[in-house]
């Protein structure tokens, strides 16, 4: 979840700038009386000294955690801005609260992200089998290089090289150096950076070259992102949400005016690579699922540290044109889902009780949300865990992820044979199965999947890096 403080007022409900736009729940970028420091000017602010003085500033202000920031800590051996960041919120990270949600990223490069999904890259997710040393491709953007160059989902990716003179195995990368070493050989995230591929599909294996360009990435795919399926009869609604950006709205409501249209009440909502993103779209899409719900009754509700409770905000719902009113709504998740993945999940719980459920895998556990500081000077935007977000019953505390609060759960996999949103897909299928009442298997709480890490066992996972981009936050797995 995403708020931004900019311009000595904190922005409540969106990202953009300027606070303009707004999540219906929220009356269209609504501003408080808060105030941040004073945007400072003249080069010497952008000393590393005065960007570390600054953002250990905003941080003792409006931390969520303010009782395990250190008393006090010496920045000079630190390197970066990032580092020193790091260091102070090391104890809030130990106790899984703030697991590198508190940041510095570009002003520049984030607005530009959440208005448009604008990156760079081949424009494709990764999930990598350390233990198999295998990597797969598990989603292809339109309009980006790896799906023009026959990367699409069940892809295997055998080996990379700068040019075919230079090809790696996966196996021998993951084998010398663990993922690290794979995300190193993709090469940076910069437009004009090729790379050489050999690759296994249903048509062989062979060896494409790729070249990363900038693209915008559409939230809702063009081709499978939002369609009715037809089970035995039965329509069900199935959405799937990349990521929580501004322009997800327009599809979101294209989408859910079909489904209203053909009277659909059962619904399946993709999520299971959402990292998550603005708050203002997670309220979008609660409007479209409330359409049997009451102006009076609470999505979801955003509380600060006790001294900033003045900035607290209870955000109803608010029933649109094309809101539907589901009997019973199948989320898919996995450990990528996060943020405002897992909010608009949690929300729905109090009203529709175990006819809502999660299916697939746990999910991230990330209940706090990050507001944004500004040094537009140093063009830096200090991201701050600030606040907590809790559903109507009160209920928040998902640290381990959604799955051992949920009241129905069932256990599914990222099945990547099949396209996204394709019944016969693992999690599709199980998803149908919730939606006309027949059983499933429930997931495996957080403690069974931190005894398999622990034993050693990793299943295929999401491929991150450990200083992702804006755009890898909210997308994981992205490339």
């Amino acid at each position: 979840m995403r708020r931004q403080a900019t311009h000595a007022v904190l922005c409540l409900a969106l990202l953009l700038s300027g606070c303009g736009g707004g999540g219906s729940g929220s009356g269209g970028g609504q501003v408080v009386g808060a105030t941040p420091t004073p945007t400072p000017t003249g080069n010497s602010a952008c000393s590393l000294r005065a960007r570390q003085d600054w953002a250990a500033t905003q941080l003792r202000e409006w931390y969520l955690f303010p009782e395990t920031l250190p008393a006090s800590l010496d920045p000079s051996p630190y390197g970066s801005v990032l580092d020193y960041v790091d260091a102070l919120t090391a104890t809030a990270r130990a106790q899984g609260k703030d697991r590198y949600f508190t940041y510095v990223t570009s002003i520049a490069e984030e607005n530009d992200y959440y208005a448009t999904g604008a990156t760079a890259g081949f424009g494709i997710r990764l999930k990598v089998d350390e233990a198999a040393r295998r990597a797969f491709v598990s989603e292809a953007f339109e309009g980006a290089p790896g799906l023009a160059a026959g990367l699409d989902r069940g892809t295997e990716i055998l080996a990379v090289g700068a040019n075919a003179g230079s090809l790696r195995t996966v196996s021998e990368i993951i084998a010398a150096s663990g993922e690290d070493g794979f995300i190193n050989a993709l090469g940076p995230s910069t437009a004009g950076t090729r790379r050489v591929l050999r690759i296994r599909d249903a048509g062989g294996e062979r060896v494409v070259t790729v070249t990363k360009a900038d693209y915008d990435l559409t939230p809702v795919s063009s081709r499978y992102g939002a369609r009715i399926i037809d089970d035995g009869g039965r329509k069900v609604g199935y959405v799937n949400l990349r990521t929580f950006i501004t322009s997800a709205n327009t599809a979101l409501r294209q989408a859910f005016a079909d489904f209203r249209a053909q009277g659909v009440t059962d619904l399946i909502i993709d999520l299971r690579y959402n990292g998550g993103g603005l708050l203002s779209v997670a309220e979008t899409l609660g409007d479209l699922l409330g359409g049997n719900r009451r102006p009076n009754e609470i999505f979801t509700q955003v509380t600060y540290r006790p001294e900033k409770a003045g900035e607290n905000e209870i955000s109803y719902f608010t029933p649109q044109a094309q809101s539907v009113s589901p009997r019973r709504i199948a989320f898919i998740g996995y450990e990528g889902s996060a943020s405002a993945s897992e909010l608009v999940i949690n929300a729905m719980v109090p009203y529709l009780h175990a006819d809502v459920a999660l299916v697939g895998g746990n999910t991230y556990g990330k209940p706090v949300g990050q507001i944004a500081i500004d040094r537009t000077a140093c063009d830096d935007r200090l991201r701050v865990i600030a606040f907590a977000t809790k559903n109507a019953a009160g209920r928040g505390d998902y640290y381990n992820g959604l799955a051992p609060v949920m009241e129905k759960t069932c256990q599914a996999s990222d099945d990547v044979d099949h396209p996204l949103g394709d019944p016969q897909e693992a999690s599709v299928r199980v998803a149908l199965d919730h939606i006309a009442g027949r059983s499933c298997t429930p997931i495996a709480g957080a403690s069974a999947a931190v005894r398999a890490q622990s034993a050693g066992v990793q299943p295929p996972r999401l491929l991150t890096p450990a200083r992702p981009t804006t755009p890898q936050r909210e997308v994981p797995g992205l490339f």
